[in-house]
């Protein structure tokens, strides 16, 4: 019989917009009081779910509510879900990090987390005494913790910098240290959030190789959030998937992936915005208009046939100083599979609105949900703006009509010129 690790029973998670308090001393000591004794907070209002795309009328918002599951030990668990759905809120609560509205948490076992770059890591301190504060407050002792430290730093692969203070380190040294050291100090249950995406690919593919040895090999449960379908395909045998703060299933990953992408498979094809102060980006740059365009049709409603080109257009406006600004993107499966990065140098006058168009030729997308994730640098590359999840559009094969009815294999589908030799 499995053994039951975490067991959340009623779970949920409020939040106040805006001050943080209830107005006054005196209200503030009485809701202290009530708290002291056990009994409901009486400022404690009905807040509205966490629908990010209303304004809303209360001042408090419920981040999860009535969260029920059970996790066995051993298991591979993925947290799915939509930005704003709940799960890095989750996530702290299974690590204590911050306590439940209402509800229980039960875990049995050390808890290591990687929630966020920063989390679990004294900055004036070194690599080194980071690795030995961390496996100390699991509870382990020197020497056990001195027997796991070059295991550590050869997976991290930041030996050179291990004496160095972490608040030199880069994000990408700094998440490589932390996923190394909650992987290998000797804990039951592992929490992992989406930070991974820091790291570069080659790091990704080992940490999900060690996520999936911990999980297979070792008999630890595993927690996991990304974005990256696939990867949460490759190491999760079951999932929860998270909607508006509460628990739309769970079950089978590979059956959740797939329900969730058929529910989200909408086309968030254009963005446009008629002034720089409404729209999207930062001090650097703003993004005036961007869209997924068919390049046989005028009409944006029209659906994209793979057999048509496609024009890939955005519109921005150069804050900075510096007229040369290195502009791309990275085209991605709804799964989190990359497709190909195109981009450039460009001349974009400051202060002023400049035009890219990019055209991505028939024939070569699959029918297929796609992302458009933007990137924009210096000319020395330093990182101006980057958005995940830009502009979402799908590829339908609209003019087959006989033959074949399944979708074609492989994530393009170009058409190749065939001879035939019968000699």
């Amino acid at each position: 019989m499995s053994k039951v690790v975490i067991k959340a029973e009623n779970i949920s998670k409020q939040y106040r917009l805006g001050l943080v308090g209830t107005g006054t001393v005196r209200d503030d000591l009485k809701r202290w009081w009530y708290n002291a004794r056990g009994k409901e907070d009486p400022f404690l209002k009905i807040g509205e779910a966490n629908d990010r795309s209303t304004k809303g009328e209360s001042d408090y918002v419920w981040s999860l509510r009535d969260i029920n599951f059970e996790i066995n030990q051993g298991d591979s668990v993925g947290i799915i879900g939509r930005n704003g759905a709940g799960k890095s809120t989750l996530l702290k609560i299974l690590s204590q990090v911050t306590q439940p509205t209402t509800g229980k948490i039960y875990t049995k076992g050390r808890i290591a987390s990687l929630l966020e770059v920063g989390t679990g890591f004294h900055p004036e301190m070194t690599g080194r005494e980071n690795i030995y504060l961390n496996g100390a407050i699991l509870g382990m002792r020197k020497h056990e913790i001195t027997r796991k430290f070059d295991e550590i730093v050869a997976f991290s692969g930041v030996e050179r910098y291990i004496d160095t203070p972490v608040k030199r380190y880069s994000s990408g040294m700094y998440v490589r240290l932390a996923f190394a050291v909650a992987a290998h100090l000797e804990s039951e249950i592992l929490i992992v959030d989406e930070v991974l995406a820091v790291g570069d690919a080659e790091f990704q593919k080992k940490c999900l190789g060690k996520m999936n040895d911990v999980s297979k090999g070792e008999g630890r449960t595993v927690l996991f959030v990304s974005h990256n379908m696939a990867a949460v395909e490759t190491l999760c045998n079951r999932s929860i998937t998270l909607r508006d703060g509460l628990i739309s299933e769970i079950g089978e990953t590979s059956k959740l992936i797939n329900n969730y992408l058929s529910q989200n498979s909408f086309s968030n094809r254009k963005i446009s915005f008629e002034s720089i102060d409404d729209a999207i980006g930062n001090s650097n740059v703003k993004i005036l208009y961007a869209a997924v365009e068919n390049a046989s049709s005028n009409n944006l409603d029209a659906a994209l046939d793979v057999y048509s080109a496609i024009n890939i257009r955005f519109q921005i406006v150069n804050l900075t100083d510096d007229a040369t600004l290195s502009i791309g993107f990275d085209l991605k499966t709804a799964k989190g599979d990359v497709l190909f990065g195109s981009g450039g140098k460009f001349n974009c006058a400051v202060n002023q609105a400049t035009d890219l168009r990019c055209q991505i030729p028939g024939n070569f997308l699959n029918d297929e949900l796609y992302q458009i994730h933007m990137y924009i640098h210096t000319a020395a590359m330093r990182q101006l703006y980057s958005n995940v999840e830009l502009l979402t559009f799908e590829v339908q094969d609209v003019k087959r009509e006989t033959g074949y009815l399944g979708k074609i294999n492989g994530l393009i589908r170009p058409q190749l010129e065939w001879t035939l030799n019968n000699n």
